[in-house]
């Protein structure tokens, strides 16, 4: 038995992959999106959950529709979600981003669930923290397609995810704003980008999920520019559940926009203890003060949404309250608020702090953020791949004797 999707078809171009440092990383060209096979999946609850919101009841709902899962993923500071739902004997599995680079969360996760094949991966931006598993998802599962924004990154992770598109000769499709797409029984409409500029975070892949009348929203990294952007496309933006952009960051969910989305409840992804301040106090008062349930994967673990397309449930790894003191706080996103720890006279520049980076000769505040979003480095050389580095620089580096390269 094969299924077919209803999306645009394109020309079939090979991925070819530049190697080396110091050049623009090649990214897939859109390839036609083909019939995938079918698929077997055996879903469970995750164990030892707890019930803990019940939706309100809508008046209609379509007769054959069965459980939506929806897994916001707990993995550390980082993003993924899962979604599994099937229709007329046909299962269905959609991945949104992939973790941290430094974990392997995301495919456990996966096996745990019994997933075997996914429909569609999808990398919401280029960032360490939402693609950083995706390679190894490609080469452990059967991966149908995988969309990405468009934009690029020079880091290590972002080239592993293209040689495994490539290796494993994988369709890929990057989304744009008013596309539309019927997975089985799930809409989905991308509210975002419109086009792409090289801003990573901004430009995240945003989107909107319908099942019955049970709606979702979810946003990447996308920024409040953005989020009034998606305000101004003419989409309907009411949903139920809001995925906070950017870990519930202050560079997301402006007060506009949650109150247009006008979610029953809210989520974000963060790490506990996080050094980045996630989520921001401003952006968890601003989200209870609106009367939103809010979750967390920092407090909550794994959240499970579940619906049957006219009621959701909420369900919890863990209990507990959010509050804003114990969120952390910064004046500005991105800000460091617990330095890493130096060993001895070490600066491993794979995890340092932008504040400890800048203690190495040559690395201002500019350079530290560089290293940030260029990372990992397999040696002290391969930071040659940051820009105004050179030789003579790296020498200076290694003479100084701080830096390190770590995992």
């Amino acid at each position: 038995m094969q299924k077919r999707y209803l999306f645009a078809l394109f020309s079939f171009i090979t991925i070819f992959l530049l190697s080396g440092c110091g050049q623009d990383p090649v990214k897939p060209n859109p390839t036609n999106l083909a019939e995938q096979q079918e698929k077997i999946t055996d879903k469970s609850l995750p164990a030892e959950q707890e019930e803990t919101e019940n939706s309100e009841e809508n008046t209609v709902i379509p007769s054959d529709l069965s459980d939506l899962k929806v897994h916001f993923i707990d993995v550390g500071q980082g993003d993924s979600t899962l979604l599994q739902f099937s229709k007329d004997n046909e299962d269905y599995t959609i991945l949104i981003d992939a973790g941290n680079w430094t974990g392997d969360e995301v495919v456990n996760y996966l096996k745990s669930q019994n997933v075997t094949q996914i429909d569609i991966a999808i990398g919401t931006h280029p960032d360490a923290d939402h693609i950083g598993q995706l390679d190894k998802v490609i080469n452990t599962f059967n991966v149908g397609e995988v969309w990405l924004s468009g934009n690029t990154n020079p880091s290590q992770i972002f080239q592993k995810l293209l040689s495994a598109i490539e290796s494993k000769k994988v369709d890929y499709y990057e989304p744009r704003m008013g596309d539309e797409f019927e997975i089985g029984p799930l809409k989905m409409d991308v509210l975002y980008p419109k086009t792409i500029s090289e801003h990573d975070n901004e430009e995240s892949i945003s989107l909107k999920l319908t099942y019955g009348e049970v709606v979702f929203i979810l946003t990447g990294d996308a920024t409040t520019d953005a989020e009034l952007k998606m305000l101004q496309s003419g989409i309907d933006m009411k949903a139920d559940i809001l995925k906070l952009g950017h870990h519930g960051s202050s560079t997301s969910t402006h007060p506009t926009f949650l109150r247009e989305v006008n979610p029953s409840v809210a989520i974000y992804s963060a790490g506990l203890n996080n050094t980045y301040g996630h989520p921001n106090e401003e952006v968890v008062n601003l989200v209870k003060n609106t009367g939103v349930q809010l979750y967390g994967t920092d407090v909550h673990g794994t959240i499970l949404v579940t619906s049957d397309g006219k009621d959701y449930k909420v369900l919890t790894k863990k209990d507990g309250t959010i509050t804003p003191s114990s969120s952390g706080k910064t004046p500005k996103d991105e800000v460091k608020v617990e330095p890493a720890p130096i060993v001895g006279n070490c600066i491993d520049i794979n995890s340092a702090s932008i504040e400890q980076l800048q203690e190495i000769q040559h690395i201002g505040p500019a350079r530290a953020q560089d290293v940030i979003n260029l990372r990992p480095f397999r040696s002290i050389d391969d930071i040659a791949r940051i820009s105004g580095i050179g030789p003579a620089r790296i020498a200076d580096i290694k003479s100084q004797g701080i830096a390190c390269v770590g995992g």
